[in-house]
């Protein structure tokens, strides 16, 4: 019989495990090409999931996760803080420590987060917090502005960014929102705008905006998040990604989004998502600069910066 507390834990659903086959891309990356969005799950039994959270993923581990990069080519990655832990960074703190030469991260922190804390975590190689706008909004297309411009002043002299989870269509007045931020803004998943609302949506058209003046940047990451078709190559969003690429190629990185949870449909392969690259980004020096040089800029690997 399940205790209290097994329960609570079974209420969220699970989530389908990354596929196994390791493959290699067509596409060959050059020296320094990092993975801007990966997630390190488990193991459950030494880091407990959130009771909070909406979804249970399997354990999806470190090493796991370095036989993919290996396969794929790609020398370097960022561990996001999945929303499993909440603001308690310890299974992405424990990844970060065993290679710090090719491992960044951006963890989630509170408001009353302390000055010596945020230098721990800067030693241990974060570079950014992520806010979940999509459960902080008070109401749709309106931002905790104050409370994330209080955090944002925080992190600041770190050399930080702030990374957003919010849907960019849900916020039409997002360049006049964050006028004056104090520190550079990422949003992951081109956007995550639906491809039906299109790329003329204003909310996608403010991004756009903040990317061209260099205070935003956005990850190439999870198409099948906004896509209306369920398999690679996701048709409908090549114009979204080449809208972000006309904006500004200087602000933009590209995420497998490993170990992809909550996809409910087909199970993408991540070599088949790393060859999208080829048709987004046919200009083979515009792929090195998404690949290598912004994210060394953005995470801070100065070796190659």
């Amino acid at each position: 019989m399940l205790n209290k507390l097994d329960s609570n834990q079974n209420k969220a659903p699970a989530c389908q495990a990354p596929d196994p086959l390791l493959k290699k891309p067509a596409l060959r990356v050059g020296r320094g090409a990092t993975d801007c969005h990966a997630h390190i799950c488990g193991p459950d039994a030494i880091y407990p999931f959130s009771p909070q959270r909406i979804y249970t993923p399997p354990d999806a581990l470190l090493p796991q996760y370095q036989s993919l990069l290996k396969t794929l080519g790609i020398d370097r990655a960022v561990l996001v803080q999945p929303s499993i832990y909440g603001d308690d960074n310890r299974a992405l703190l424990n990844a970060l420590v065993s290679d710090p030469s090719h491992l960044r991260g951006v963890a989630v922190v509170n408001a009353n987060i302390t000055d010596d804390y945020l230098e721990q975590l800067h030693l241990a190689g974060v570079r950014g917090v992520r806010c979940n706008i999509v459960d902080l909004a008070d109401a749709k297309g309106i931002l905790p502005i104050d409370d994330l411009r209080y955090l944002a002043d925080k992190i600041a002299p770190f050399g930080w960014h702030m990374e957003f989870l919010m849907h960019a269509n849900e916020f039409p007045e997002l360049n006049q929102m964050l006028k004056e931020f104090p520190v550079p803004i990422v949003l992951g998943h081109l956007g995550y705008i639906k491809t039906q609302h299109g790329v003329l949506d204003r909310g996608f058209q403010n991004l756009l905006a903040l990317m061209r003046e260099g205070r935003a940047w956005v990850k190439l990451t999870g198409p099948y998040r906004i896509s209306s078709f369920d398999q690679p190559p996701y048709p409908d969003t090549k114009v979204f990604a080449q809208a972000l690429i006309q904006a500004n190629p200087n602000q933009l990185v590209w995420g497998s989004d490993w170990p992809h949870v909550m996809v409910k449909g087909l199970m993408p392969n991540d070599a088949d998502l790393l060859d999208l690259l080829l048709d987004w980004v046919p200009d083979a020096r515009l792929r090195d600069k998404i690949l290598c040089e912004n994210p060394a800029r953005l995470y801070q690997f100065f070796d190659i910066a």
